[in-house]
């Protein structure tokens, strides 16, 4: 096989294990709570970080580590659209008969569920968790209980379990899943029959202070895990480990342009890895293939976080136009009022103050207090990079 004949990038899906960089303090604090899960002392962490920083390929890591390492059974359920306790319940134990398939357990795992299993294509390798809706209420209320019982089943293969729940967006608004939540840890914390348990939810941090605005005391509960941006460093190691994994070099000036773009964030690299990737002809990529790789995945990227969240938003041309003029400078994420102010059009100035409202209201810009008061910087790279260059496509236009 070419080293043409594959990307090392893997854009839009979790990181392969080896080509995870960095993290280290993080791994070692949640594998040090799944450690001490084992022992019968419930762990409850909260894995948060920026959109697009890595946290489900970090639970999924993590996962992999528990299991092969620990005997931790790890079942990593991604709960996005769901807002009831009972699709919750029934995902993690759906995750659960998925995991098992073909695992030396099967065969207990059939015989604790018996005929909630149900067979979902022609030759029965693909299993589905079919409790009724009253199972499933009744398995909501002994969640803890079900799961006590399951790991007496799966003894001496697995020591504990490991339960992430991941892209909580749903359930975070809801004091029904708050209250059950705490209710969940008092309940396995007061019980003189350990449970192994380390439950991990993964979500942003406003989804975490959603959930202790409705229960308050999870905030006592919650051990949280933040992920921050790569270091410039850190980001350099990745590009140069994947592409040499298939014989590709980096020259330096590339290496710092990719690096820049980038923006410590592990989903942008793997966007910019794949379009540089494929810009390549010759094994080597340049400052050229670098320039043109950014390009192509700053527009891939825009069409698919950007057009979604912000610009089906905001049809007002006045306000893409002041957008386009706030990211109009390479590289400088934050800006100034006073500064913009000179660059705005007479119709632009008057509704600049609610341009400013609504893209803060969107979750594109936030107000900056280390600049000082009339100051603002973009929440998300990912946001500015696609700003950026439309900026630049309108300037060609003439339509700044």
């Amino acid at each position: 096989m070419s080293s043409k004949d594959y990307s090392p990038f893997t854009p839009g899906q979790p990181v392969p294990v080896e080509f995870f960089v960095g993290r280290s303090k993080e791994i070692d604090h949640i594998i040090s709570a799944v450690r001490a899960s084992t022992a019968g002392r419930l762990q409850v962490l909260f894995l948060t970080g920026e959109r697009g920083i890595g946290k489900s390929s970090l639970a999924r890591l993590v996962r992999i580590i528990a299991d092969r390492k620990y005997g931790v059974l790890g079942l990593h359920s991604f709960l996005g659209g769901v807002t009831s306790l009972d699709e919750t319940v029934r995902r993690v134990f759906d995750r659960l008969l998925k995991e098992s398939v073909g695992k030396g357990w099967w065969a207990k795992i059939k015989e604790f569920f018996g005929d909630h299993i149900r067979q979902v294509d022609l030759f029965g390798v693909t299993v589905e968790f079919g409790a009724a809706e009253k199972e499933l209420r009744r398995m909501v209320h002994d969640f803890a209980p079900a799961l006590r019982n399951l790991l007496q089943k799966l003894r001496p293969e697995k020591k504990g379990i490991l339960v992430v729940l991941d892209d909580i967006n749903g359930l975070a608004a809801s004091d029904q899943f708050a209250n059950w939540l705490k209710s969940l840890v008092d309940e396995i914390a007061t019980s003189s029959d350990p449970l192994p348990l380390c439950l991990m939810l993964v979500g942003l941090e406003d989804r975490r202070q959603s959930l202790v605005s409705l229960q308050p005391s999870l905030a006592r509960v919650f051990d949280v895990v933040e992920l921050r941006t790569w270091s410039d460093a850190e980001t350099r190691d990745f590009f140069v480990n994947a592409f040499s994994k298939v014989g590709i070099h980096v020259e330096e000036e590339a290496l710092k342009i990719l690096v820049r773009f980038t923006g410590g964030f592990p989903v942008m690299a793997h966007e910019i890895g794949d379009a540089t990737f494929n810009e390549d002809t010759d094994n080597r990529i340049t400052r050229e293939d670098a320039l043109q790789g950014v390009v192509r995945a700053a527009d891939i990227v825009g069409r698919k976080h950007v057009e979604p969240q912000v610009f089906t938003a905001i049809r007002s041309p006045r306000y893409r136009a002041i957008l386009r003029k706030t990211a109009s400078k390479p590289f400088e994420v934050e800006f100034r009022r006073r500064d913009l102010w000179p660059l705005l059009k007479d119709d632009e100035r008057k509704v600049f103050d609610n341009f400013l409202a609504r893209m803060k209201k969107l979750g594109v810009v936030q107000a900056n207090p280390e600049g000082g008061p009339g100051a603002y910087r973009f929440t998300n790279t990912l946001h500015y990079l696609y700003f950026w260059l439309e900026a630049a496509r309108a300037k060609q236009s003439k339509e700044l």
